[in-house]
């Protein structure tokens, strides 16, 4: 009996590695080596892009597949704080639309910064168009700021942009950030876009529009690792999310 006791443990514990340690780990280096787990039950797929990528070949980018679907969606970096343009935002912005993409922008966010500068800096450099998608508030750090003041800023650039957009901005960052800093009642009425590497599915339980789901993500007409996006709906569901839709 102490035996069996014994192998039933062993049995246990290596039942209990396998699923937090093997696993995860093993859907990260199948997504570095270009064998990314694409999750098949979305079918609207999108990436997002910055200086990081480099000069993107737009005409190998408009043929490439995500899994067996085509890239429908771009999201691109604009700007950072209250100075900072992607050098590259300008010619991607443009390259966007003219190679049939849907596309938007998005802010990254510094909390030690003025949110009303920041928001105020993105409008004076982004000039969405009907058909866009709307501006992205990708906030991932706190910046030493209380909770509290953390989603005061964030509130600030939402309400400034959305004044201006005339449609509410999509709310980005990863699952643990929003649960634990995002997660009280008035952030719910903004679009989210979820960033959650290497999960089989969505943990977050509530409402969520874009799932970012790897960050080794490999695409012709791009070199090295791009971030790999699922839409949750369908085609009429993300037009309606576009600007000047109805």
């Amino acid at each position: 009996m102490r035996w069996l006791g014994g192998v039933a443990i062993v049995v246990f514990y290596i039942y209990v590695f396998h699923v937090y340690v093997v696993s995860p780990l093993t859907l990260r280096w199948k997504g570095i080596y270009g064998e990314a787990d694409y999750p098949t039950e979305y079918s609207i797929r999108g990436i997002d892009i910055s200086h990081h990528q480099g000069t993107v070949d737009w005409e190998k980018l408009q043929t490439a597949k995500i899994g067996d679907e085509p890239v429908r969606f771009v999201f691109i970096k604009a700007t950072e704080g209250k100075s900072l343009l992607d050098e590259n935002f300008n010619s991607n912005f443009y390259n966007a639309r003219e190679y049939g993409f849907i596309r938007g922008a998005y802010h990254y966010f510094k909390p030690k910064v003025p949110a009303r500068q920041q928001a105020e800096y993105f409008l004076k450099q982004v000039h969405l168009e009907e058909g866009d998608l709307p501006p992205v508030l990708d906030i991932e750090e706190t910046g030493g700021l209380s909770p509290q003041a953390l989603r005061e800023c964030a509130l600030t650039w939402l309400n400034i942009v959305e004044k201006k957009c005339g449609v509410k901005p999509i709310l980005y960052t990863y699952y643990k950030f929003r649960t634990q800093y995002l997660n009280t009642p008035e952030f719910e009425a903004y679009p989210y876009w979820l960033a959650h590497y290497y999960v089989k599915e969505v943990a977050y339980k509530g409402e969520w529009k874009f799932w970012q789901h790897t960050d080794c993500g490999k695409l012709p007409g791009i070199k090295g690792d791009v971030d790999l996006n699922v839409y949750n709906g369908s085609m009429y569901d993300l037009r309606q999310l576009m600007i000047g839709e109805e």
